[in-house]
This record gives structure tokens, C-alpha cells and sequence, in this order.
């Protein structure tokens, strides 16, 4: 459970988003691309990189 407390302060720290906006922002990451959540998660990490949202429509 630490490592998703992790990658959420990443996001949030990265992004500037709070702790909510920071999950929505994984969970909805993980449900467009269809991949686990762990998985979009620890690419965060892995790349270093920043997700970014997408607009509903």
C-alpha cells in the first residue's frame, strides 16, 4: 500500500494536483488503456515520466 501512496505524492508533486485529483488521475489512466492499475503506476516510476489527463468527451 506504500508503493500507491508513492506513486500518488509523485503525481502530486510533479503535476501540482491533491491527492484525489492524483488517483482519479491513475485510476482513469488505467481504465482508458485498459492496464492495471499497479501496472500504469509503476511506469510512473519507471519512466519518470508525467500522465497526463485526457479531456472527457
Amino acid at each position: 500500500m506504500e508503493h500507491a501512496h508513492l506513486r500518488r505524492g509523485i503525481l502530486m508533486a510533479r503535476q501540482g494536483l491533491g491527492a484525489d485529483a492524483a488517483f482519479d488521475l491513475l485510476r482513469s489512466t488505467s481504465q482508458q488503456l485498459d492496464v492495471k492499475l499497479t501496472e500504469i503506476a509503476a511506469a510512473l516510476v519507471d519512466s519518470r515520466g508525467t500522465l497526463t489527463p485526457t479531456p472527457e468527451g
